[in-house]
């Protein structure tokens, strides 16, 4: 953890970023820094130590990653939603908002945008949730309502959307090559843990074998999530 600068400018509004990529982060930092109402007040690589950094640096915005060494930032989200019940918290995430954005705003998240958005719509995220407001892009808007709408016949109950958000965090993790006993050491959790929900995973996608889930799970991650 690492106190940004101007944190002590209690006149701007305080930006907590939590990503595992150096880059990322530092662009980020460039970014807000140098808007007059907002800072970055302290930074994060992994969600380990976030409930304890928010304690001490109490911001007012947290920037969370989903891909995130050790923990996935859907259930990092969760633990931020139980603690801090009235933090805003903004999805920065490289995955398919067609997939994550719906479940990111039903785990506590108050917007979610895409890392290949232009960066001012990064700025415009974080003053609209700031405000007390949602957001996400039109295209995601205009998905979600689709699906309200539409008869529960007509919903593909074979999409990866249908999968549990653990359940879509084993499949992510299967589609970057992970084995059985790698998953499990990642999550945290026993293998015939990560075993059970593979086969919840093949059951709810009509895969018929273990080389299917694995070749679904990789075309999947190579799309990005466009399924």
């Amino acid at each position: 953890m690492k106190d940004g600068n101007g944190a002590g400018d209690t006149r701007k509004r305080r930006v907590f970023v939590v990503d595992d990529h150096p880059i990322v982060r530092q662009g980020l930092a460039l970014l807000i820094n140098q808007e007059p109402d907002l800072t970055v007040c302290g930074e994060a690589e992994e969600a380990e130590s976030l409930l304890h950094a928010i304690a001490n640096l109490e911001p007012d915005v947290l920037v969370l990653d989903i891909s995130l060494p050790g923990s996935d930032g859907i259930e990092a989200l969760k633990s931020v939603r139980a603690a801090h019940p009235d933090l805003p918290v903004l999805i920065l995430s490289m995955h398919e908002e067609s997939i994550y954005a719906e479940r990111a705003l039903r785990a506590g998240a108050n917007g979610y945008i895409m890392k290949q958005e232009a960066t001012d719509t990064v700025l415009v995220a974080l003053r609209r949730i700031l405000a007390g407001e949602v957001y996400i892009s039109d295209r995601a808007t205009s998905r979600m309502l689709q699906r309200i709408v539409a008869r529960p016949a007509t919903h593909q109950r074979t999409s990866v959307a249908s999968l549990s958000d653990r359940e879509l965090e084993v499949f992510r993790l299967i589609g970057s090559g992970l084995g059985t006993r790698e998953i499990a050491e990642k999550l945290h959790i026993s293998a015939k843990t990560v075993e059970s929900y593979q086969a919840h995973i093949k059951k709810k996608l009509s895969l018929p074998s273990a080389r299917a889930l694995v070749q679904r799970a990789i075309e999947w991650k190579i799309s990005e999530g466009v399924v």
